[in-house]
């Protein structure tokens, strides 16, 4: 006899999730997604600290702006699905593998697209949102009352995707635009598709686990990528010092970040609809924020070795402007409504502060310590709420 909720093909029925489903954690496919995604932020940022140690800072930070957008809402759009209607039947698996694939392909693209061919990354990524118009359509056949919600969803995003492609042919000098263009009709979709009525149901402490778990992945690849810069580099000064001290201020700076961004309860920022596009649009500062600090550790580095072309404030401020952004988001988002004045007033000025870093002859040194001041005060000033 057939399950009532599998069909003969082994499928199971892809209903909207419960949101209060108790205990609702990420399942392994979700963290296997996720470290696909390191290979992307991996390379995003490498293009970028070569863009700035050659000192084109604008032309680095626009075409990484471009590369990790790419990167953040494939990842956002996959995981606000799956809290609503992921399965774990075999087609769900597949699609998931696509889009996986997808990702790999758009790794692929982003040197070329730092020098403004974008070819390979569309691909990547039309690949993965295909997969996503796949997931939605299957999602639309027992979707409820979120049912035209889905096909909404599945219908803006082939709409969008038809223009990526007209994308390859604009000419180099309004590919900046064309971009905001597209990304802001990709942000569209969302609002208006779940403005139509028959919302899809958020699972708050699900979302905001895979926030967290991707926040690990990236300040862990930033470790990752400051040790390997380190390490190679440790053969080209004289003395081993100053590299030593740089290595222990970025880990100092870098669990300050962990402790600062998981002090909120951040399930109390998904709530309704401008809430939770609030919470999950602005990630993108924070992720991004977070991939171009270990950029920056890379660029701090070689100008001990001589390897950069920028003088030590712009070196510095490679560094802090990533971190006074990662703390500007983090408070807006999840600490802003959770904390009181004493919190409220002690990181955006952290923010403001670190800004100051050139100060020090040591760099990341006055920012390592100002975002340890910050972990001082949460640690003596809980959240409001639990």
């Amino acid at each position: 006899m057939v399950d009532e909720g599998r069909s003969r093909s082994r499928l199971h029925r892809m209903v909207p999730r419960d949101p209060e489903e108790p205990h609702r954690t990420a399942s392994p496919l979700e963290l296997f997604f996720d470290l696909v995604f390191v290979v992307a932020v991996s390379a995003a940022s490498a293009q970028l600290h070569h863009q700035l140690a050659d000192a084109h800072p604008v032309e680095g930070v626009v075409s990484y702006a471009m590369v990790f957008f790419a990167i953040w809402w494939a990842w956002m759009n996959f995981t606000w699905f799956a809290t609503s209607f992921s399965t774990d039947d075999w087609l769900y698996r597949v699609l998931t593998f696509v889009q996986m694939g997808g990702v790999l392909i758009l790794a692929a693209g982003i040197g070329p697209a730092f020098h403004h061919d974008f070819t390979l990354a569309v691909l990547g990524y039309i690949v993965m949102r295909v997969a996503m118009i796949a997931q939605w359509l299957r999602a639309s056949r027992r979707a409820g009352d979120a049912q035209r919600t889905a096909r909404r969803y599945a219908l803006g995003i082939a709409v969008v995707q038809l223009l990526w492609v007209g994308f390859l042919f604009i000419p180099a000098e309004f590919q900046v635009l064309g971009f905001i263009a597209l990304a802001l009709a990709e942000i569209a979709v969302p609002v208006l598709s779940e403005m139509g009525g028959g919302s899809t149901p958020w699972h708050p402490h699900h979302i905001t686990e895979r926030y967290g778990l991707f926040t690990l992945i990236v300040l862990g690849e930033s470790l990752l990528a400051s040790a390997k810069a380190i390490i190679g580099a440790i053969e080209k000064v004289q003395t081993p010092w100053p590299l030593i001290a740089i290595a222990v201020l970025a880990l100092v700076a870098t669990a300050s970040l962990w402790w600062i961004y998981f002090w909120p309860p951040h399930h109390h920022a998904i709530g309704g609809l401008r809430q939770s596009i609030r919470y999950g649009y602005t990630h993108y500062l924070i992720f991004a924020a977070a991939g171009a600090f270990s950029a920056g550790i890379e660029v701090e580095i070689d100008r001990l070795i001589g390897a950069s072309e920028l003088d030590a404030v712009a070196a510095s401020l490679t560094v802090s402007v990533p971190i006074a952004l990662f703390l500007l988001g983090v408070w807006f988002v999840a600490i802003r409504e959770n904390a009181d004045r004493v919190v409220n007033t002690a990181v955006p000025l952290g923010a403001v502060l670190v800004l100051l870093d050139p100060v020090l002859p040591i760099p990341v040194a006055l920012t390592a310590v100002i975002l340890a001041g910050i972990v001082v005060v949460l640690v003596l000033r809980p959240p409001l709420r639990g």
